[in-house]
């Protein structure tokens, strides 16, 4: 039996620059971190000549291309593995749907155990660029790189990407102390919101490659926050970059009427009068986490529960997508 997983992520700063229809023109940048949080991919041969692939639903066929979920199927072809004797699970630890990049988590994990069944040996960041050609380039997911990215390398990491393609990988230079400081004090709590990412996304898509100046100056200001929080970061100022996280987000909800709605501002506010210095929604918009940067995290956890949100606790995961057995 093979088993893999890939971590699930949190946007740091520059959330947005990574789609094609804006660092193709202007370049991008952002800050993720990979979270100890995770999907699970698990892959092992049977004795009976068909694919067998269990996820929210099953699925029995003979041949790849009978297969209806559309990630492992290109995954499949791209790798060239054939369907028989085969039975496949995927799981999660949280929702798909919630804003933590589980759809690149999931494709990172999946061609992470299909190279090892290969036994091919493939680099993080090689593995994180087929999880894009697949997800990009093959499906037309109008989404961006870094899900793929961080859940391949893991760790506090900043991309740059460029013009044509190429992404550089920047690890952030942290000290211990702030490390824990940083992991210690982020705070995330679930809204019960779920929704595909797709949505917003295909409109700061179409609204980018149409150069709507308004997106576009939103998404270069947005990447100079991240380049700032970036700095704030490594240099221990965690209180500016709980300000600049404010900022970010202030501006994000710009970008889409549905980016937000009035429970999560109201969630948002009371948050802010409770301890949290700075936060945001993670993800695309609209649904999922509110992660927040806290002064007085025991104040900030009992205005959210008395406001009926559940906090999800986490520590930064450092090995990225990785072979467990």
């Amino acid at each position: 039996m093979i088993i893999t997983r890939s971590p699930l992520r949190i946007s740091l700063g520059g959330g947005g620059t990574d789609l094609p229809s804006y660092y193709e023109q202007h370049g991008g940048f952002l800050i993720a971190a990979a979270i100890d949080k995770y999907v699970y991919i698990t892959l092992h041969r049977t004795f009976v000549d068909e694919l067998i692939v269990k996820y929210s639903k099953l699925e029995r066929v003979k041949t790849v291309d009978e297969l209806e979920h559309p990630i492992i199927r290109e995954a499949m072809k791209l790798i060239g593995v054939d369907a028989a004797y085969l039975e496949m699970t995927s799981m999660a630890d949280i929702p798909a749907g919630t804003g933590l990049g589980s759809s690149g988590s999931f494709t990172t994990a999946l061609l992470k155990a299909l190279h090892v069944y290969k036994k091919n040996i493939m680099r993080p960041d090689e593995i994180a660029a087929q999880a894009c050609q697949i997800e990009i380039e093959k499906l037309h997911e109008p989404i961006g790189k870094q899900d793929q990215y961080i859940a391949a390398v893991g760790g506090l990491t900043s991309f740059h990407f460029l013009p044509g393609g190429k992404v550089e990988i920047l690890p952030l230079q942290i000290d211990e102390e702030i490390l824990f400081n940083l992991e210690d004090n982020l705070l995330m709590f679930f809204t019960g919101y779920t929704r595909s990412a797709s949505v917003i996304l295909k409109e700061q898509n179409d609204r980018t490659r149409s150069v709507d100046k308004a997106m576009v100056d939103n998404l270069h200001f947005v990447k100079e926050l991240g380049i700032r929080s970036k700095g704030a970061i490594e240099s221990g100022n965690l209180h500016e970059f709980a300000r600049i996280m404010d900022v970010h987000w202030q501006r994000k909800k710009e970008r889409s009427g549905g980016m937000s709605n009035p429970k999560i501002n109201e969630w948002y506010d009371l948050a802010m009068a409770n301890g949290a210095l700075g936060g945001k929604l993670i993800g695309a918009g609209g649904c999922g986490f509110l992660m927040f940067f806290a002064e007085d995290n025991n104040r900030l956890r009992h205005s959210m529960r008395q406001a009926g949100l559940t906090e999800v606790r986490f520590r930064f995961d450092f090995e990225g997508t990785k072979q467990v057995i």
